[in-house]
């Protein structure tokens, strides 16, 4: 199985990389994990203008990149047990996490992708979403394959 998280951020936080790293080994017995990280010009320029703009430009960082089964977490989307989350992996051999950019996605985008989900009906530092995710991952792959760390 492979599980790619894409994130749209422009710098890194070391303690909380330090802590993604970490789920990163731990998932890396049950998948093979990366961490794609995309941040450019456009982005950057599209985010100045405005939020119809900066949505574009996620949805053009990241459309190449919509292969295999993809899920996108959106503030709009399901919310999830853990149980219900270990189901995503279930999909395919290839499963794409897709956390927005500061303004969030467009409807064009999130047609695309077989799944919308949400970390909760509170909003979280981007960085914090995104150590939040790995943890998911960590537990939904556990409790796939019966490992004990789920309780």
């Amino acid at each position: 199985m492979n599980v790619k998280i894409f994130t749209i951020e422009k710098s890194s936080d070391k303690a909380l990389d330090a802590i993604a790293s970490e789920y990163t080994k731990m998932i890396s017995r049950f998948a093979k994990v990366e961490e794609i990280k995309i941040f450019n010009k456009q982005i950057a320029s599209a985010q100045m203008i405005g939020e119809r703009e900066a949505k574009s430009s996620y949805t053009k960082a990241y459309e190449s990149h919509l292969k295999g089964y993809n899920v996108a977490l959106d503030v709009k989307g399901e919310h999830l047990s853990s149980e219900q989350f270990s189901t995503l992996f279930d999909q395919d051999v290839s499963i794409n996490f897709f956390i927005g950019g500061a303004f969030g996605f467009e409807e064009a985008f999130l047609s695309q992708t077989q799944k919308i989900i949400s970390l909760s009906r509170l909003t979280y530092a981007h960085k914090i979403a995104k150590v939040v995710l790995f943890e998911q991952v960590y537990r939904g792959l556990c409790i796939k394959n019966k490992h004990p760390y789920h309780k």
